[in-house]
């Protein structure tokens, strides 16, 4: 068992520093010999869990997939569709912000050098965006004229544009830069009746509420 731990925690050692490494470097430009010398370990023990770097951009892929799977709310949270939606876009923010392996797993999903069978994290992201605004439509929370695809876009656009850009600059994952695309675009999206219980700030990481809503 004291083996078995071990192992688990090197391998996850070499998981996070191959998220800052292909976060700082990109994933063409890190090396092996940075990456296990940055977890601490030896080649050689680098090779055992990982046969290449390939290999392990898929587990640090792998490991962002299962952390936004856990931020993205079902049905059975007792929130409306678009609550969730605003609160899954909180966490995913939230967690670019704080997390380096979902920093570099969405960041791998969209580097040209990592072309992969599947969605990729922003494809993952997208195809939930476009579930729940389907949701959304269906329990008569969109506003009339509003489409579930065209809502989509727009969302997908802004929030994977804010991943993007908050690679530079953290400003743009902050949660008051997202609380204003959502006082912008809300009152587009939504009818009046359901925007007037809508916190727009969203839910903390613990399901705790924030409290801001539109007037």
């Amino acid at each position: 068992m004291v083996k078995q731990e071990r192992a688990a925690r090197t391998r996850w050692l070499l998981i996070q520093a191959a998220a800052e490494a292909f976060v700082q470097k990109g994933f063409t430009r890190a090396s092996i010999a940075a990456i296990s010398r940055q977890a601490g370990v030896s080649n050689g023990a680098l090779h055992f869990h990982f046969e290449t770097k390939d290999a392990l951009a898929d587990a640090v892929e792998q490991s962002a997939a299962a952390a936004l799977r856990r931020m993205l709310p079902d049905g059975e949270s007792g929130d409306g569709a678009l609550q969730r939606l605003v609160d899954a876009s909180h966490r995913l923010m939230n967690g670019l912000d704080r997390d380096v392996v979902v920093r570099a797993g969405f960041a791998l999903s969209g580097s040209p050098a990592r072309r992969r069978a599947g969605l990729g994290l922003r494809g993952q992201w997208q195809d939930w965006v476009e579930s729940v605004l389907r949701d959304a439509a269906a329990d008569g929370s969109l506003a009339d004229g509003v489409s579930p695809a065209d809502a989509a876009t727009v969302v997908v656009a802004a929030t994977v544009g804010f991943e993007v850009l908050g690679t530079g600059s953290r400003t743009w994952i902050a949660r008051e830069r997202l609380t204003r695309f959502w006082e912008l675009v809300l009152p587009r999206l939504s009818r009046p009746g359901v925007l007037r219980e809508l916190d727009i700030r969203g839910a903390d990481p613990q399901g705790d509420r924030r409290g801001k809503r539109l007037p």
